[in-house]
């Protein structure tokens, strides 16, 4: 595939490029998922409304991530390419999907969380990453997305 034909599917993939940073790459994702966050709470919207637009964005850019991956897999020549990162900022922004208007505290612990749940990929993350091209890319850092926002939920039920 030449950098022409990929090239929409390789910026999807690498979330603008920020697959290519040097140290950690899957941790620049997750910022840049904190930044859509913060981005989409800009807007305004009430409680409900955030939530609607976080999950829709959510699952717009899930979809393009697996066409993307699995287009970048391809590109790169193997499978699950470090520099496909669309699956951390999709990962990322569903730890917040409960909490759209995130205070700097709950972005700092919701992106620990989501880092760690990403790095150890517990049961059934890890079986995931065994789907087929974009969907196993993109599958395990759902769930641990999912991970990472029902921890927030229970830290948030238990410090009301």
């Amino acid at each position: 595939m030449t950098e022409r034909r990929a090239g929409p599917a390789i910026w999807i993939a690498t979330a603008g490029g920020a697959g290519y940073f040097p140290v950690a790459p899957g941790t620049a994702g997750s910022v840049v998922g904190i930044a859509v966050v913060v981005g989409l709470a800009q807007l305004r919207l009430n409680r409900p409304a955030s939530i609607a637009v976080l999950g829709a964005a959510s699952l717009v850019l899930f979809a393009l991530g697996v066409w993307a991956a699995g287009k970048a897999e391809d590109y790169f020549g193997r499978v699950d390419p470090g520099q496909v990162v669309m699956d951390e900022v999709v990962g990322q922004m569903l730890t917040f999907l409960l909490l759209p208007h995130a205070t700097w505290k709950w972005l700092l612990g919701g992106f620990l969380l989501f880092r760690t749940f990403d790095i150890v990929k517990p049961f059934p993350a890890r079986q995931a990453e065994r789907f087929p091209r974009g969907w196993g890319i993109m599958i395990d850092d759902v769930i641990a997305g999912v991970y990472g926002l029902a921890v927030l939920a229970v830290i948030g039920l238990v410090t009301r």
